[in-house]
């Protein structure tokens, strides 16, 4: 993996992570993933280590749990 993975749940706090990760990596730098919408990517970010969305997951595999939108738990 060379793009850090975004994933979140659509609300709003997920939505302004969402921006304000854009603005500071790069849309080129970074797949954005709703699991909100898509829930099939539920168990890809759980596998990744995602406890809790928004969350950043780094190329390095470092797991970035961004403010607090909802467990993934509840997600699913």
């Amino acid at each position: 993996m060379n793009k850090s993975i975004f994933y979140h749940a659509g609300c709003t706090v997920c939505v302004s992570a969402e921006h304000d990760i854009v603005k500071l990596v790069g849309s080129e730098n970074v797949t954005i993933i709703n699991i909100g919408e898509q829930k099939s990517k539920i168990s890809e970010a759980e596998n990744s280590g995602v406890v809790s969305v928004p969350a950043l997951v780094r190329p390095n595999g470092n797991v970035l749990h961004i403010n607090f939108g909802a467990a993934i738990s509840d997600l699913k």
